[in-house]
């Protein structure tokens, strides 16, 4: 095993290695995304830990969404210690697994190109160079579905509840329960659960952490969610809009830059009026500038965009307020250390690792361009008709997929994010699927024409 290089990682070796024993590992899970955030696995005994550690892991990149072609298929797997766990559905009476999440890396040890790890910990980097860190704190809605004899999802959902109600209305407090309970036997720290608007929705919010921390956990919390559904018979899904005519599912971003010299929030100023900082003032003008070009990342499927429309609580209206959920930056009331920026209209399908990186790029691009935000904006644009809109110059969100990567392509922040493999690779993947999608005869259509004409 390769020599520790500071007390921190030996201390860290240590206590995995004493778990193992104790918990009786048997086997490693070493676990990383895809281009589209879709968690991927290569499973080894608990004797190869050395290997592990040392990143000797092997697996072919060419066969993996968005990474490798097959002359430099071979990439390494580099586990980040800290996310170690043992998973607690498979402790049996003398045997359990765990995992860890892991960077990529190319033969000779630097970092892989088109690793979304590696995009996120880019964005990382930059803001320490302006003397920041970045926390997250994401907020994940799922929908449960009944499964039918074969284990696949039919679209009855598991509850018929509404927004906060109790049992015997939400059926799915156990399963939530159970989500909770493995949750936190794997490192996670909850602050709420409960039942959302839609029937059969749900929501469990654990505690932010910093950026890259806050995309591992992000991950790990939507497959264990479906892991623990699927236990119950039931299916869990983050499709941004199951159900027409429900509110979606939305992954509201919670985010905020730290002063690394004075060791304060940065979005923070007692004498403000509204008690925000310059920084954060800019750091809202650069989501509210770059949002068009990104949405294509935080909204990445055909679907997002049945959720991104008015009448179901998503945002579609680019404005901020200090506290109007309407709009698509809402700045929530806690102040002081607490003091945050949210941005309303990402959605659980997204990669969270791409998704946080071009968040947080957007923001430090308003702070480095020293932009200046516009009014926040308090009245109740969901009320508003389109004449007011106009009038009031508030634009729309783009509505759909296929403008969404246009304004992605010709837009600076997406390339200048990613890099060129990522940002090439993630382009292709969304024409791909758009094409697809044009091309697919669909339920609608059928319905409303196979008779008519």
């Amino acid at each position: 095993m390769t020599i520790a290089t500071n007390l921190e990682q030996a201390n860290s070796i240590a206590t995995i290695e004493a778990e193992i024993k104790a918990r009786n590992v048997e086997l490693l899970h070493l676990q990383f995304v895809d281009l589209e955030g879709i968690l991927k696995h290569v499973t080894v005994t608990a004797e190869q830990l050395d290997a592990v550690v040392d990143g000797k892991i092997m697996f072919d990149g060419s066969s993996i969404k968005g990474f490798s072609p097959i002359n430099k298929s071979d990439l390494y797997l580099q586990p980040d210690l800290r996310t170690f766990a043992v998973l607690p559905w498979s402790v049996e009476e003398g045997y359990s697994e765990a995992r860890f999440l892991c960077s990529v890396k190319n033969p000779d040890g630097t970092d892989f190109e088109g690793d979304p790890r590696y995009v996120l910990k880019k964005t990382v980097a930059r803001a320490a160079e302006k003397g920041y860190s970045i926390n997250v704190g994401p907020e994940l809605e799922f929908f449960l579905f009944e499964t039918d004899e074969e284990g696949r999802p039919t679209q009855q959902t598991q509850d018929f509840a509404g927004y906060f109600e109790p049992s015997p209305h939400d059926n799915g407090e156990k399963v939530r329960l159970e989500i909770y309970r493995a949750l936190k036997q794997m490192g996670f720290t909850i602050e709420a659960s409960h039942h959302e608007v839609a029937r059969g929705q749900h929501e469990i919010n654990f505690k932010y952490a910093d950026v890259l921390s806050a995309a591992d956990l992000a991950v790990t919390y939507k497959w264990v969610v479906k892991t623990v559904a699927k236990k119950f018979g039931l299916h869990a899904t983050f499709m941004p809009k199951p159900i027409a005519g429900e509110n979606g599912n939305g992954m509201h971003t919670n985010i905020s830059l730290f002063n690394l010299e004075k060791q304060e929030n940065a979005f923070y100023d007692e004498g403000d009026v509204q008690q925000l900082s310059e920084t954060a003032y800019q750091f809202i003008a650069g989501l509210l500038t770059n949002v068009k070009s990104f949405v294509a990342v935080t909204n990445p499927l055909v679907n997002s965009y049945k959720r991104l429309v008015p009448g179901y609580e998503a945002p579609c209206y680019i404005a901020w307020s200090a506290s109007n959920r309407s709009a698509l930056i809402r700045i929530p009331a806690m102040r002081g250390p607490a003091t945050r920026v949210e941005i309303r209209c990402p959605d659980p399908s997204s990669n969270p690792y791409l998704a946080f990186a071009i968040i947080a790029s957007a923001g430090l691009d308003g702070v480095e361009k020293e932009l200046t935000a516009p009014d926040s904006f308090d009245e109740d644009i969901f009320s508003m008709s389109a004449e007011e809109l106009f009038l009031k110059e508030i634009q729309n969100l783009p509505t759909s997929l296929e403008f969404a990567v246009m304004e992605f392509e010709a837009g600076e922040i997406g390339r200048k994010t990613f890099g060129d493999h990522v940002f090439n690779e993630y382009v292709d993947a969304k024409k791909e699927e758009l094409d697809s999608f044009r091309t697919t005869v669909h339920g609608w259509e059928l319905e409303n024409y196979h008779t008519k004409f």
